[in-house]
């Protein structure tokens, strides 16, 4: 089952190109996943008095370009599969044009865990009867996440502690705040160009904590990594452009 979700591009979304953010465009996926699990009877409504939460632990994407302010998109998603104590969520872009039609710029796919909010571990919650009969199945047409592994010898490093504003209500730092971290550190020039994103938390951080973003500058864009206070890794990332 496909599940479609329209947006316009605010002011607030955009840069100085007039071109959404892409972390902005994450966030707006996020919502999407959100807004979907809640209709279907297993979002944070659900989850949040038990105690648990969704959590982000991998996103890929491909964009053709970025939407401009005032524009109007569409975000078709659906759920691949539930297994492994991970769930995996799919997304389609289109533009909507002046005529009407559709133009697809995007795709992404997206895998999910459940944290114990108490434990901070994961839980296994599908088996549960809310989540009989929510699988599409289709499998999107995307590649596989790079291997992201540590950077030896990053090309500079940007030190952040996390502040109020980048903490969500799950009380740990938000997905897309990684995001934005790693553009501020280094940003590729994607502007007019195809680019694709692989990103990958693994070890939540939360207010007050060291967030350092080390980057190396590639030949078709840049590979982050973000440490805390101990020298572990808290996520990473690859952006790539094509010509």
């Amino acid at each position: 089952m496909k599940y479609y979700y329209e947006f316009e591009v605010k002011y607030q979304d955009v840069d100085a190109n007039r071109k959404l953010r892409l972390y902005v465009l994450e966030n707006y996926l996020l919502e999407v996943a959100g807004k979907c699990a809640d209709e279907l009877g297993f979002g944070i409504q659900y989850f949040f008095p038990k105690g648990l939460t969704w959590v982000l632990t991998k996103l890929s994407m491909e964009i053709a370009f970025l939407p401009t302010h005032c524009t109007h998109f569409v975000v078709e998603t659906w759920i691949e599969s539930n297994a492994h104590m991970l769930s995996t969520r799919d997304f389609r872009l289109y533009l909507k044009e002046e005529d009407g039609s559709q133009r697809l710029f995007g795709k992404a796919k997206s895998v999910w865990t459940v944290l114990d909010l108490e434990k901070r571990e994961i839980a296994n919650v599908f088996d549960a009867p809310v989540f009989a009969d929510v699988v599409d199945g289709e499998v999107l047409d995307i590649p596989r996440g790079a291997r992201l592994g540590a950077i030896a010898e990053p090309t500079g490093v940007v030190p952040h502690i996390v502040q109020f504003s980048d903490v969500d209500y799950n009380n740990h730092c938000n997905s897309c705040k990684y995001l934005e971290r790693m553009i501020d550190a280094y940003r590729p020039d994607w502007y007019g160009k195809p680019l694709r994103l692989d990103i990958q938390y693994q070890k939540e951080q939360r207010l007050g904590g060291v967030l350092d973003t080390y980057y190396l500058v590639l030949e078709d864009g840049a590979q982050y990594q973000q440490k805390n206070q101990e020298g572990v890794t808290c996520c990473s990332a690859r952006i790539t452009v094509s010509n």
